[in-house]
């Protein structure tokens, strides 16, 4: 059996103002930028990580994803509210309106594969979005100021859904670092997980095989057992094997 190869978008950039100049390094430039946690995640899991860059045609993203097994969809800043028919909150953090038509074209084009997807954070943004959906543009109080691997609030799971089975739990306790958060969802989208404020904390495409959407940053939790087997019941759902089970069905 061969490891999956999955995709990690990057939706976050650095201007040349905020990169520290180095005098053996290049001048500072506009960079993308994504957290290691990402594809320690997805090695972890049993994956190969390969880093999608940003702005891509969609004649290159139709040619990366006939050739990749999954996506996973990073966090990163807020989805410029265009994107779903709202003018923007006086309240909107900065946006990159580029990027984000980049990325919710990418969700797309990956859905009509039906590429299994596990979208953390904004990518559980995106995927709403992507599917007609709308967010809630600010959603103060929800970015704890402990590390990543700190788990700040629980979760309750709607047992049986895929969410549940690839956490082996319908309990969890996750860490919080959204400004936004699903509203209405989107086409043959479904609530499977609550904060306890009644906030959806997970979405799963009811269509699909596997697309699973979580608000929490489950990459920087994998000293929890039940965050590592979600990366692992992830990497299974897009081995080469679970793809040729799936064309045949």
């Amino acid at each position: 059996m061969h490891a999956p190869l999955i995709a990690i978008t990057t939706s976050e950039l650095r201007s040349p103002q905020s990169v520290r100049e180095r005098p053996e390094g290049e001048p500072p430039m506009r960079e993308m930028a994504l957290g290691l946690t990402y594809p320690q995640a997805v090695a972890r899991g049993g994956g190969v990580p390969v880093v999608i860059p940003p702005f891509s045609s969609d004649e290159s993203i139709r040619e990366l994803l006939a050739r990749v097994d999954g996506i996973v969809l990073a966090g990163g800043p807020d989805i410029h509210p265009s994107l779903y028919g709202q003018e923007p909150s006086p309240e909107l953090g900065p946006t990159e309106p580029e990027l984000d038509g980049s990325e919710i074209a990418l969700v797309r084009m990956a859905l009509e594969r039906g590429l299994p997807m596990l979208c953390i954070c904004r990518g559980l943004q995106a995927l709403n979005v992507a599917r007609g959906g709308t967010l809630i543009q600010d959603l103060p109080g929800h970015r704890q100021e402990e590390p990543g691997h700190i788990p700040v609030h629980g979760v309750r799971v709607e047992p049986g859904s895929l969410l549940a089975d690839g956490l082996g739990a319908t309990t969890s306790q996750v860490n919080s670092f959204h400004h936004q958060a699903a509203d209405s969802l989107g086409l043959n989208l479904r609530a499977v997980a609550w904060a306890d404020d009644g906030l959806v904390e997970g979405l799963e495409a009811v269509d699909r095989d596997w697309v699973v959407g979580v608000q929490w940053h489950a990459e920087g939790l994998l000293g929890a057992p039940d965050q590592h087997r979600l990366f692992e019941t992830f990497m299974d759902a897009c081995t080469p094997e679970a793809h040729k089970r799936r064309a045949a069905a």
